[in-house]
């Protein structure tokens, strides 16, 4: 029985006050950092601000604005006065889309839609031809 009592004395964990400092030190560290994690999400978002509806609309207009960037004709804020060549083929490739989803889509638009979709083809058009020639 002696034995037993002198293995659980030696198995005591010995906590003293400089253990129990350092371990809410790394507490802190890590909420600190945690906190700075969450605002810098926080930021994130409220630069970007919120998402438009997932519509019709708003897959026209990504697709234009990709062609729009790859033909050189938008910018990426922070990168003024920085000339970008055209991508040509990509920007071909975007117009195409838009091309494929007029003709699937034909009658099943309302006209509101259907305009919105003719109108940005033909600018995407002109815009396509001016850079290219």
């Amino acid at each position: 029985m002696a034995q037993e009592e002198n293995k659980k004395e030696k198995k005591k964990i010995i906590i003293d006050e400089d253990w129990k400092k350092e371990a809410q030190r790394e507490k802190e560290v890590l909420a600190a950092q945690e906190e700075d994690q969450r605002k810098e999400a926080g930021e994130e978002k409220a630069r970007r601000g919120p998402l438009p509806k997932g519509d019709f609309a708003a897959l026209i207009s990504m697709l234009t604005t990709q062609a729009l960037f790859a033909l050189g004709l938008l910018q990426v804020q922070g990168e003024e006065g920085q000339k970008r060549e055209p991508d040509l083929e990509l920007a071909r490739y975007n117009i195409d889309i838009l091309e494929t989803i007029e003709e699937k889509t034909k009658g099943n638009l309302t006209e509101e839609e259907a305009t919105v979709l003719d109108n940005t083809l033909n600018q995407l058009r002109m815009g396509y031809v001016k850079v290219a020639g």
